[in-house]
């Protein structure tokens, strides 16, 4: 189950990190890397004020998924789904 492996990743933010040009280095519980664009998301409702990269960077884990300074949020399994694994 995807949550299940997101689970630690929730409880360690060394393993959520901002990257250049709006990407996401991700790694979940079973030491997977995997790699997340936000670029699709950006003209969307709340996504929009990330385009800001201060704002951007503050992601931070949140419970089983990820979220922003404006509350911004990300389901888990579209986090897994969505992101592209990484050597």
């Amino acid at each position: 189950m995807i949550c299940r492996r997101f689970q630690c990743f929730r409880n360690n933010n060394k393993d959520l990190k901002p990257q250049e040009h709006y990407l996401l280095l991700l790694t979940f519980e079973n030491d997977e890397k995997r790699q997340f664009d936000m670029k699709p998301y950006l003209d969307f409702g709340i996504f929009e004020e990330l385009k800001d990269l201060r704002l951007f960077k503050t992601v931070k884990t949140s419970f089983d998924s990820i979220e922003w300074d404006n509350e911004a949020d990300f389901d888990p399994e579209i986090l897994y789904q969505k992101s592209v694994k990484i050597d």
